[in-house]
């Protein structure tokens, strides 16, 4: 795991209900006040494309998929310069704030981690 990739504690969280209980309502309060559902963008929307990995994973998206991410970003980008949220109808909705990009970045963090274990083998030659 690199540093750019961050901690996750979301398995050990959802594995325990006492934990679930009482972290679901201060996650939702936080989703809530960072303000991406107000302007009509999902948490992977928020993803730095600046890394390379990012960067082929977006490139992995269903043409759709790619659509209307940069739909959802240019929206946010316009109700951004005028200051201004969607209406309250628009917002987007806990249910609908699904990880898209999340688990192609996972699949090619895998991929380049195989590949490096791959290429550090060591071929010996035997007599």
């Amino acid at each position: 795991m690199s540093l750019k990739s961050g901690i996750s504690l979301a398995g050990f969280v959802k594995s325990s209900p006492l934990l679930n209980r009482f972290i679901t309502p201060v996650a939702n309060a936080y989703a809530h006040a960072t303000g991406h559902r107000q302007h009509g963008l999902k948490y992977d929307d928020l993803i730095i494309e600046e890394d390379e990995t990012v960067q082929k994973a977006i490139g992995r998206l269903s043409e759709r998929e790619s659509y209307d991410r940069a739909f959802r970003l240019k929206r946010a980008i316009h109700l951004s310069v005028l200051h201004r949220e969607l209406p309250k109808d628009q917002w987007l909705k806990p249910s609908e704030d699904e990880r898209y990009l999340t688990p192609a970045i996972e699949e090619l963090r895998k991929e380049e981690a195989e590949r490096e274990a791959w290429d550090s083998i060591k071929v010996e030659k035997k007599h």
